[in-house]
């Protein structure tokens, strides 16, 4: 009786002292005034995903309960126990179009798997030169996308584990770069009543670097020797990380019954293109959970962060044969830059 007691306080002690800990490393790291930003390739796939999730301030790595869980924590698919498809849209800066799509398939005692796409796409442009500074008549696209497979399993009654492996492209006119991510969560459901922690790392993977016919130049290699001053030759660019994330949170439900609850969550995050950061938010649904009210603040902490406070509403329709309906918006205020509204659509059937 009493090691069984001694390992149930060692357990609930962890995660608190490790919360802790992570949290005096943040303020720590926050007092840098260098940070890393532009530095990564990919950068589309830090773009919050989900209404719902970004509603709550994009504190979502230990709920990550939806097809949305393949982004934030891979390990939260295992809790989802029906067939589960989501869509995404959201007009993100400068007019760029920012989309993802899943699917997720719970197999039994297999595991979950989930497929996943994102997108991130902008109107045609017009080509410049210095010569031609009011453009060519030429227009080029740019964009980027990402597809990926995810795979989760519960291990235990109280812990799950899941990954994401995916494909990642992006491509300006006639270049493009290409690489590979890996996305690894764990969730922990503590002894704490209704106290979750989970833990995931995003975008492990390889570095890219853009390759393609732009770069084709001739060059005079030797322009004091006579030689041919129209040498076929490549311009080599610089090979960049994708951005790697580390996060780690809480999510506390002190009511959580059928017809209603309310959630805290809290998320601390590790870039590796920016300072450590903070978000925290909180969702409410009633009315026998058919209406959800959030609220939240992202990367609180984070150097000249433009990102502040987030809103959103959520509607869920059960129809009678067991076919399941959702809708979730999301407002970001984002400083100096346009606000952002973000639309998700699901079903689960």
């Amino acid at each position: 009786m009493v090691p069984t007691l001694k390992r149930s306080v060692a357990v609930i002690r962890f995660p608190i002292q490790l919360l802790l800990i992570l949290t005096v490393i943040a303020a720590f790291n926050m007092q840098a005034q260098v940070t890393k930003v532009g530095t990564t390739s990919a950068k589309f796939l830090s773009v919050p995903v989900g209404a719902r999730a970004l509603g709550m301030g994009g504190a979502f790595v230990a709920v990550a309960n939806d097809a949305s869980a393949m982004f934030w924590n891979p390990a939260g698919l295992s809790s989802i126990y029906q067939y589960e498809a989501i869509f995404s849209h959201s007009q993100w800066l400068a007019d760029i179009d920012f989309n993802y799509g899943g699917i997720v398939v719970p197999a039994g005692d297999v595991g979950t798997i989930g497929v996943n796409f994102t997108s991130l796409t902008m109107d045609q442009m017009e080509r410049t030169t210095e010569l031609s500074p009011d453009g060519t008549g030429e227009f080029f696209f740019a964009g980027s996308f990402s597809v990926g497979i995810a795979y989760a399993k519960t291990l235990t009654d109280w812990f799950s584990i899941g990954g994401n492996v995916k494909y990642i492209h992006e491509s300006i006119w006639n270049s493009s770069a290409t690489g590979f991510g890996i996305d690894i969560g764990t969730l922990f459901v503590t002894p704490l009543p209704s106290l979750k922690f989970g833990a995931g790392i995003s975008n492990f993977g390889t570095k890219m670097q853009i390759t393609g016919e732009d770069l084709l130049v001739q060059n005079d290699i030797s322009p004091n020797n006579g030689n041919n001053p129209n040498v076929n030759a490549e311009l080599s660019t610089d090979r960049f990380d994708i951005p790697l994330t580390l996060r780690i949170g809480f999510a506390y439900a002190p009511i959580s019954d059928p017809d209603a609850e309310l959630l805290f969550v809290v998320d601390a995050i590790h870039p590796n293109d920016n300072t450590e950061s903070v978000s925290i938010g909180g969702e409410y649904s009633g009315f026998g959970r058919v209406v959800a009210l959030r609220a939240g603040y992202r990367s609180l902490g984070q150097a000249d962060s433009e990102e502040q406070f987030t809103i959103g509403t959520g509607l869920r329709y059960d129809t009678r044969n067991s076919l399941i309906l959702k809708f979730d918006y999301a407002y970001e205020q984002y400083g100096r830059f346009t606000s952002i509204h973000k639309f998700t659509f699901g079903i689960l059937f």
